[in-house]
C-alpha cells in the first residue's frame, strides 16, 4: 500500500483545515482592497503612494512578518490568527493595483450618462462602476486566491498545521511521495478555488461572457485579424 493510500484521512483533513486557513484571507483582502483600489482610482495625488505602499508589502519575507505581527497586534505568535492577517496583508498587496485598474477602465462617458439618469455617488458606485469593474477585479482576484493558496503552506513554520505539513514531515523522514502528495494536494485546492472564482464570476458577471462571445463571433467573421 503506498503513502497516499494510506492516508487520505490525513490528507482531507488537512486540506479542510488549510481551506479555513486561507479562504478569510482572500475574502477579507478583497474588502480592504475595493476601498484602497477606489481611492487610488479617484484621488490621483495619492495613486502613486497607496499603490506603492501596497506593492511594498508584498515583498515582505513571510518570515520575517510573521514574527512581527505578534508584536504589533498583541496575539499569539502560534496561532493561526496570525497567519490569517499575514496573509491578509499579501491578498490586499495583490488586489489594490487590479481595484484600482479595474476602475480606470470603466468608461468615463458611462459614469457622465449614470448622473445625467439620476445616480448619485453611491447608487453609481455599487449600480454602475464596480459592476463594470468586476472583471479586472476577478483576474486580480484569481491571482490572489491562487498566491494566498500556496503561501498559507509556510504557517507550518509557526506551529500552524496545513498542507505544509505534508512538505516538513515528508522531507524529515524521507518520504518524497508525502512531499509529492502535499504539492498536488495545494496545487489541486488552488486549481478548484479557481475554478470556482471563475464559476462565480460567470453568474455574477454575465455580461463579461457576452462581450466575449460577441468578440469570439467578430474575430469568425472577419478571419481572426484585427
Amino acid at each position: 500500500m503506498s503513502w497516499t493510500s494510506a492516508n487520505l484521512g490525513l490528507i482531507a483533513e488537512l486540506t479542510l483545515e488549510h481551506l479555513r486557513q486561507s479562504l478569510p484571507p482572500i475574502a477579507y483582502g478583497l474588502l480592504l482592497a475595493v476601498p484602497l483600489g477606489w481611492v487610488a482610482h479617484r484621488f490621483r495625488r495619492v495613486r502613486g503612494l497607496v499603490l506603492t505602499v501596497t506593492g511594498v508589502l508584498y515583498t515582505l519575507p513571510s518570515l520575517a512578518l510573521l514574527p512581527l505581527l505578534p508584536v504589533v497586534f498583541g496575539i499569539s505568535a502560534l496561532s493561526p490568527l496570525n497567519l490569517v492577517l499575514a496573509l491578509t496583508i499579501y491578498a490586499v498587496a495583490i488586489l489594490v493595483r487590479s481595484v484600482a485598474d479595474g476602475f480606470d477602465s470603466v468608461d468615463d462617458d458611462v459614469r457622465r450618462a449614470a448622473v445625467a439618469t439620476g445616480f448619485g455617488p453611491l447608487r453609481r458606485f455599487w449600480a454602475v462602476e464596480l459592476p463594470l469593474a468586476g472583471p479586472v477585479i476577478l483576474a486580480g482576484l484569481r491571482v490572489a486566491a491562487v498566491s494566498t493558496i500556496s503561501l498559507t503552506t509556510v504557517g507550518i513554520l509557526i506551529g500552524v498545521t496545513n498542507l505544509g505539513y505534508l512538505f516538513t514531515n515528508g522531507f524529515q523522514r524521507r518520504i518524497v511521495e508525502e512531499l509529492l502528495a502535499g504539492v498536488v494536494a495545494v496545487a489541486l485546492v488552488a486549481l478548484v478555488v479557481d475554478l470556482l472564482l471563475v464559476l462565480a464570476g460567470r453568474v455574477l458577471l454575465p455580461w463579461t461572457a457576452a462581450a466575449g462571445g460577441s468578440s469570439r463571433a467578430r474575430l469568425a467573421t472577419t478571419g481572426g485579424h484585427g
